[in-house]
């Protein structure tokens, strides 16, 4: 019986049937892999752009979450997503317009559920440090033409925090402001930089691709203009492709479908 088994085995390796090395396997499932990015956190579940969302999206096992940032009164690199508190505190006002000690007395909890009561508007800072280690994180730049200079506070907190490293494939920024993603690329180009795209018929021209590419790593556009074509010519181009924002699972299918490299979703459990 040894014999016989021996002998199947030298023939299945023999004509290349034989199993791959783990470590083949391994590479070749992480390279196929599709990126969870909880947008404003796991946003389905717990208040955008909270901690309550971050530490859902990493409970929920997402790749990274997604957060929105722009600046104080006092220069305060903070968390949200509209330029004013509005809709997501009990506050009212323009971001700008607000020294960090008034954003952080708003709660930006309580309009989303009464279990939040109390969650309050974060800083990068606080961010960085708390999750570093334990999620990627994409940083998207909101309106950063009210912010001047912020690109440079953004890569100072990251160079602080050695999170700029080459290789480190866990902090990306993103802005739809392209001049703004440019500026970030040009004070620190080790770490990854992608452009947003609003959704346009027209689609992307070839001339935005080939500029796109001369310092972006991603192009994130809406999903709705998302099909197997453009996510050829975003690969051709060696550059990726994470659309947003997916909220329900069957536009999360049709972009596994498409080929994309990771989605943006509000619900993280919807990519499968």
């Amino acid at each position: 019986m040894k014999k016989i088994v021996s002998a199947v085995l030298t023939a299945a390796m023999m004509a290349g049937l034989f199993f791959q090395p783990v470590e083949t396997v391994q590479a070749e499932k992480n390279e196929n892999k599709v990126l969870t990015i909880a947008h404003r956190g796991a946003s389905g579940y717990a208040p955008e752009n909270t901690m309550a969302a971050f530490e859902k999206s990493v409970d929920m096992k997402a790749d990274l979450f997604e957060i929105d940032v722009q600046m104080s009164k006092d220069g305060e690199i903070v968390v949200i997503h509209d330029t004013t508190v509005d809709r997501t505190t009990n506050g009212s006002g323009k971001v700008k317009d607000l020294t960090l000690e008034e954003l952080r007395s708003l709660d930006a909890g309580s309009w989303f559920g009464e279990e939040f009561t109390g969650e309050k508007i974060p800083t990068l800072s606080e961010v960085l440090d708390e999750y570093r280690g334990k999620s990627g994180i994409l940083i998207e730049i909101k309106s950063p033409s009210l912010y001047p200079g912020i690109e440079k506070k953004i890569a100072e907190e990251l160079k602080e925090r050695k999170l700029h490293k080459p290789n480190n494939e866990k902090i990306i920024v993103q802005s739809f402001n392209h001049d703004s993603v440019q500026t970030f690329h040009s004070i620190l180009p080790s770490v990854p930089v992608g452009v947003l795209i609003g959704y346009d018929e027209a689609g992307i021209s070839s001339e935005e691709m080939n500029e796109f590419s001369s310092y972006a790593e991603y192009v994130n556009p809406s999903k709705k203009m998302v099909d197997e074509d453009l996510v050829d010519r975003i690969h051709d181009h060696d550059m990726e492709i994470h659309p947003w924002t997916v909220r329900d699972r069957d536009s999360a299918n049709a972009l596994l479908d498409a080929g994309v490299d990771g989605i943006i979703t509000d619900y993280p459990d919807y990519i499968e």
